[in-house]
């Protein structure tokens, strides 16, 4: 019995560390996701992804539709699980991932295998779409997929469908082509096309 509690403890303290090491924002739980206001979305498709099967298969979860329908919230809550099922985590919004790869750009590839953008056993990136990427800012995101390709796994979300993403990354169709060969081989895609949370309680606020 007391072995069990102290387990748990330590189970407890391990994720609350993961946790802040993971950068993940607070409060996104799939508990709290609303799913009524979603009723396209597959409910069952993202509880299966919930089991964190996809983790250890190393495969790709893209989450596709326009700004607040709740895409973040389920890559953080998916991230939330992964760490409670006792794997790494690391989340990113897209400009702060490309700070880190630019400062780390001249960096032999040997010296940054301890980077949170390449350990970690589930890298989020958030926020792909909202601004169109530079040449090299594109060549280092694909150099990233590259490198995690079949060795861990990456969620996405994006505010773009992949037939639009050449327009993201600098009109790149050729590099394009290579990165959603890699992206999209083992890939879950959910198209998100309901309506904005935040619009939502905004028309909330409006009316009181």
């Amino acid at each position: 019995e007391l072995l069990s509690v102290e387990l748990a403890h330590r189970d407890e303290r391990r994720v609350k560390t993961s946790l802040k090491l993971s950068a993940l924002p607070p409060g996104h739980t799939l508990s709290n996701f609303d799913w009524s206001f979603q009723p396209d979305l597959d409910r069952r498709r993202v509880e299966t992804l919930a089991t964190c099967s996809y983790v250890r298969e190393h495969e790709t979860v893209l989450l596709q539709g326009p700004p607040g329908v709740g895409k973040s919230h389920l890559a953080v809550a998916l991230g939330v699980r992964a760490i409670e099922c006792g794997f790494s985590c690391g989340f990113y919004h897209l400009d702060d991932l490309m700070h880190d790869l630019k400062r780390d750009q001249e960096v032999p590839p040997t010296r940054i295998k301890g980077r949170k953008y390449l350990r970690n056993a589930l890298l989020i990136i958030d926020e792909v779409g909202f601004r169109q990427l530079t040449r090299p800012e594109a060549s280092l995101f694909f150099r990233l997929v590259s490198w995690r390709y079949q060795k861990s796994s990456t969620i996405i979300t994006t505010n773009k469908a992949v037939k639009d993403w050449p327009e993201v990354f600098a009109g790149d169709d050729v590099m394009v082509t290579a990165l959603l060969d890699r992206l999209l081989h083992k890939c879950h895609v959910f198209n998100i096309k309901g309506r904005s949370y935040r619009l939502r309680d905004l028309e909330q606020q409006l009316r009181t």
